[in-house]
């Protein structure tokens, strides 16, 4: 077996001066938000691994770094929020522990990598740590800070430095999803008690907690009335011995309730149609709250009955719904203006294969169109007289722009890199006729230099989740920006590269994702894999004997399941921390499963595994793993690899000290893809 750890400190085939790291190089920005006043925004870039805060105000919104960290040092920034006078920025630095207590610091770094809360000046000065925690709330005045440690909900003034936090009172379970009232009087919460959740309320007055209702149901997403006299809150009946990465069709109808503080009574004010829609969907609007309590008391939700997740109106005195975002198409972000009158959202409708932003007029119902064409633009946040967003091309990853007049202007230009290349290529939209008769789809990527009848080398990218959808751009997560960037990589070095959206993704609606025996029911996906090797292999313009795949997580294993079900179709493949047994991968997101007690569902999720196939895999695989990775258990990549090299397969291996599923060092991204491109070279220019 090879050692292929000296790749890294290889300029891998550059051809005409560009290498995987131009491909990697611009900065990419994420925890995109907004003052309250609307004048100023603030955002995190991470360049090469170095993550740093920037602010821009208005109106010509000239850019300030605001942090000074450097190096690549696997430390992650997110949860940027202003203070309510817009003078300050409150964060969190630093990375969540495993199941051993350590957090993650694959930079060996000799300080501690925890999480803590950081606030800062709007010009930068005045740097510090206020507390080791995370998942904050700013009180409505600004003078004091909620939080969640351990678990627990607690408090710290943020005028007075020298306070101590005061953890606000001890309960069973975990609270999270801090809720301050609109007077600043009270905390609503999520206490999580496994099968069950409650809606919490703190009152900071009397220093008591009392619950809206008690039941053995899942109460979670809390929101005010704007006077602060209510809490609405979605129930969601349990579903006993439900896996994970199996397809739930239906079940007992979720709700909305409503809770009365003064009179202390709950009810029902609204409940999902039984079949299509009837399990609440969270994976989509990617927001912290799925309920939106608007002006002219209209409770603004997310529902699928009929097939998409869209968007509805309640009306809360009368019970009335509306549909407000009609057609073929999903919501993704959600934003509520200050006022509670206008919504902006990100949506693929009217064009499936990309994001564009909307805006939806509370009192009418009505919806605009802000962004169109051939970008992606998401994370709307509201600025005077317009929105900021985040927006990529299919030739230019993610950046900060801003919208007015329905005119997209770029922010920040001067740290764009000069030597990002030029040669990128626009995906072709394709279907892909799986073997099984289903419809997936998929992103064609030709080399520049393409001719027609020129036979060229072909590779399979596979995304993970499976709940994700890639798209003819730059993604908007840096996972996927990464991987797109890949791709245009293959692509320039003479690849047909197709990027497959198989069914158990979004973005095409509930019959795809929720798409019957998919995962660990059956791994139907497979027929949509091997359909797809077999529309490369017909195509005059690739060499059929010349076919890899490569793919992380979820797209690990469906590239583990095409090695072992389709040897005669794909030459190698690249396995990155890819699951390989459910049974084994499961209990991380389902700590009740234990398949020696459910016999019949291991059965078949043992017949979904790629490890049930692994006789039929003959071709050389290369396996990616961060020995940290708390979403899929290292030891799935060390069994598979004993049991290839049992029967003589030849297995490469590149193992990340200390690294997570997501990888925090940029440095890693790099080992990681070099390694990929130079074993898919090797192997092909060996025939």
């Amino acid at each position: 077996m090879k050692n292929i750890f000296f790749l890294f400190l290889l300029a891998v085939n550059n051809v005409a001066g560009q290498a995987i790291e131009n491909y990697l190089s611009v900065p990419f920005p994420t925890e995109l938000t907004a003052s309250v006043d609307g004048k100023n925004i603030a955002w995190v870039f991470n360049d090469k691994g170095s993550r740093n805060i920037y602010v821009a105000e208005a109106s010509a919104f000239t850019t300030k770094k605001m942090t000074s960290y450097t190096g690549d040092d696997g430390m992650d920034i997110n949860g940027l929020e202003f203070t309510p006078d817009g003078n300050q920025i409150v964060f969190v630095r630093g990375n969540p522990y495993n199941n051993s207590g350590e957090a993650a610091n694959p930079a060996f770094l000799q300080t501690s990598t925890a999480r803590n809360i950081w606030i800062i000046n709007k010009d930068g000065s005045q740097l510090r740590k206020i507390v080791a925690g995370s998942n904050f709330k700013i009180s409505p005045d600004g003078k004091r800070l909620a939080y969640t440690s351990q678990g627990q909900v607690w408090i710290l003034s943020l005028a007075d430095t020298v306070s101590k936090s005061e953890k606000l009172f001890q309960s069973r379970g975990g609270q999270s999803q801090i809720r301050w009232s609109p007077d600043g009087t009270m905390i609503a919460f999520t206490s999580n008690r496994g099968d069950h959740s409650f809606i919490g309320v703190y009152h900071l007055d009397t220093k008591n907690v009392s619950f809206a209702e008690t039941s053995m149901d899942n109460d979670t997403y809390p929101t005010w009335s704007p006077d602060g006299k209510q809490l609405a809150y979605i129930r969601i009946p349990n579903m006993n011995d439900i896996i994970p990465f199996v397809p739930v069709r239906e079940g007992n109808p979720w709700s909305i309730r409503l809770f009365d503080l003064k009179s202390g009574t709950a009810k029902e004010i609204w409940k999902a149609s039984a079949g299509k829609g009837s399990v609440f969907l969270s994976d989509i609007p990617v927001e912290e709250n799925l309920l939106w309590w608007c002006a002219g008391d209209q409770l603004i939700f997310p529902y699928e009955k009929e097939g998409w997740q869209h968007l509805y109106s309640l009306n809360i005195n009368n019970g009335v719904t509306k549909l407000l975002t009609s057609g073929d198409g999903e919501i993704e972000n959600v934003t509520l203006s200050d006022d509670r009158k206008m919504i902006y959202y990100t949506t693929n409708i009217t064009d499936i294969n990309r994001r564009h932003i909307w805006k939806l007029s509370v009192a009418d119902g009505k919806t605009e169109q802000l962004t169109k064409g051939t970008e992606i633009e998401w994370s709307p946040v509201i600025i005077n007289d317009g929105i900021a967003i985040l927006h990529s091309s299919a030739t230019k990853p993610a950046w900060p722009a801003i919208v007015k007049n329905n005119s997209i202007s770029d922010i920040s230009k001067e740290i764009f890199p000069k030597d990002f290349p030029s040669t990128l290529v626009a995906p072709q939209f394709v279907t892909i006729k799986a073997t099984d008769g289903m419809n997936a789809y998929g992103d064609l990527f030709l080399p520049p230099d393409h001719k027609p009848g020129d036979k060229h080398p072909a590779i399979i990218f596979i995304h993970g989740g499976s709940r994700r959808q890639m798209l003819l751009g730059f993604h908007y997560s840096q996972y996927y920006s990464n991987a797109y960037a890949l791709n245009q990589y293959f692509a320039s070095k003479g690849y047909v590269v197709l990027s497959l959206n198989y069914r158990s993704g979004i973005g095409y609606g509930f019959e795809f994702r929720e798409a019957l025996n998919y995962g660990a029911s059956g791994a139907s996906e497979v027929n949509d894999l091997i359909g797809a090797g077999k529309y490369l292999k017909n195509r005059n313009d690739v060499d059929g004997n010349k076919i890899a795949l490569w793919g992380g997580s979820y797209g690990g294993y469906l590239t583990a399941h095409g090695l072992a079900q389709a040897s005669d179709l794909f030459a190698c493949g690249v396995d990155i921390h890819g699951v390989h047994n459910w049974n084994t991968e499961i209990p991380t997101f389902a700590p009740w499963y234990d398949y020696a007690k459910y016999p019949a569902i291991a059965k078949k999720a043992l017949e979904s595994s790629p490890v049930y196939y692994i006789k039929g895999w003959k071709n050389p695989v290369l396996m990616i793993h961060g020995d940290d990775d708390r979403n899929v258990p290292f030891s799935e990549s060390v069994n598979m690899a004993e049991m290839l090299r049992k029967q003589g397969v030849h297995v490469e291996q590149l193992v990340l000290p200390d690294e997570v599923h997501s990888f925090l060092l940029y440095g890693n991204w790099l080992k990681a893809y070099s390694a990929t491109f130079e074993f898919v070279e090797r192997q092909f220019n060996k025939h």
